[in-house]
């Protein structure tokens, strides 16, 4: 788990956060969260299999398909579901993985904790970077 100086080190340097489960809906958390980044400088990619184009970003259909470095993967699914999405995100030795608030699962924890990926769970994102970024 990463600590607020290694969050923030992570997060002024990173460029592209790759979002899985973004939803094109705009109540939706996912979809204020990715706004958000997007007005803050960072490139999103979305990662939604139902969707070609989210918020104006072609989508992919799965994080094996984005042909590009990621320095985050952010995901917003059900904690059940996460171990397969975090196993794919590995392949991809991003900066970190990063599970949005509400989201823990044990498995997906250990399985980041073998490697160098930094690993966030249980926090959102948006409220994080506006945390430490708002002094």
């Amino acid at each position: 788990m990463l600590f607020d100086d290694e969050m923030e080190e992570l997060l002024k340097t990173a460029r592209v956060i790759a979002i899985v489960g973004l939803s094109p809906e705009e109540g939706k958390a996912s979809n204020s969260v990715a706004r958000y980044l997007k007005e803050k400088g960072y490139r999103i990619i979305p990662v939604n299999p139902g969707h070609a184009e989210i918020l104006g970003e072609k989508a992919y259909k799965s994080l094996l398909d984005i042909p590009e470095r990621v320095d985050i993967v952010d995901i917003f699914m059900r904690a059940e579901k996460v171990v397969p999405v975090v196993e794919e995100a590995l392949k991809l030795k991003p900066r970190a993985i990063w599970l949005q608030l509400g989201i823990r699962n044990d498995d997906a924890r250990r399985l980041v904790e073998r490697t160098d990926v930094g690993y966030v769970e249980d926090k959102c994102l948006k409220q994080e970077h506006s945390r430490l970024f708002s002094g």
